[in-house]
């Protein structure tokens, strides 16, 4: 059982990474710019800690990016859908593959959707229903992908 200071720690180091990698770790992908770190500590998060751990963890790496530029409005719903879905999926699935799985449905479907009012309403930006799908998913796929490569890695015994 994990304690309440190790806990916090480590939604911190991985707050860090996810804030680190998105400086580092970008692609464009049309209309949005895709950021494959927030997706795979949300896997991490979701796999390690849960499902309320990991929406926290994405709030406040959207928070901090969007503080320091180099991020929009776009990472609360994407990521925190995403780190819900794959902590929901892990615990009901109770397989590592499962966490992506629901990081990319999570990001990549209904992230993307739910972004489309808030780009038009806050952001000024005339999106159609579907504009945000392919870079939402381009991203998370990706970011899934690492995340759950390193999290298969991370609970492996040493050779």
């Amino acid at each position: 059982m994990q304690t309440k200071t190790k806990k916090l720690t480590l939604m911190a180091v991985l707050i860090a990474i996810g804030v680190l990698g998105a400086q580092f770790i970008w692609f464009p992908t049309g209309v949005a710019r895709a950021f494959p770190v927030q997706h795979a500590v949300n896997v991490i998060t979701a796999v390690l800690l849960g499902p309320v751990p990991a929406v926290v963890v994405a709030f406040v790496i959207g928070l901090i990016r969007n503080m320091l530029g180099l991020g929009s409005l776009l990472a609360f719903p994407g990521g925190m859908i995403g780190a819900l879905l794959a902590g929901l999926f892990y615990r009901f699935f109770k397989r590592k593959g499962a966490a992506a799985i629901g990081e990319m449905i999570g990001t990549g479907v209904f992230g993307s959707l739910l972004s489309v009012p808030l780009a038009n309403l806050l952001m000024g930006q005339k999106a159609g229903a579907l504009a945000f799908v392919p870079g939402f998913l381009a991203s998370s796929i990706t970011g899934a992908l690492l995340g759950w490569l390193l999290i298969k890695r991370l609970n492996r015994p040493p050779n």
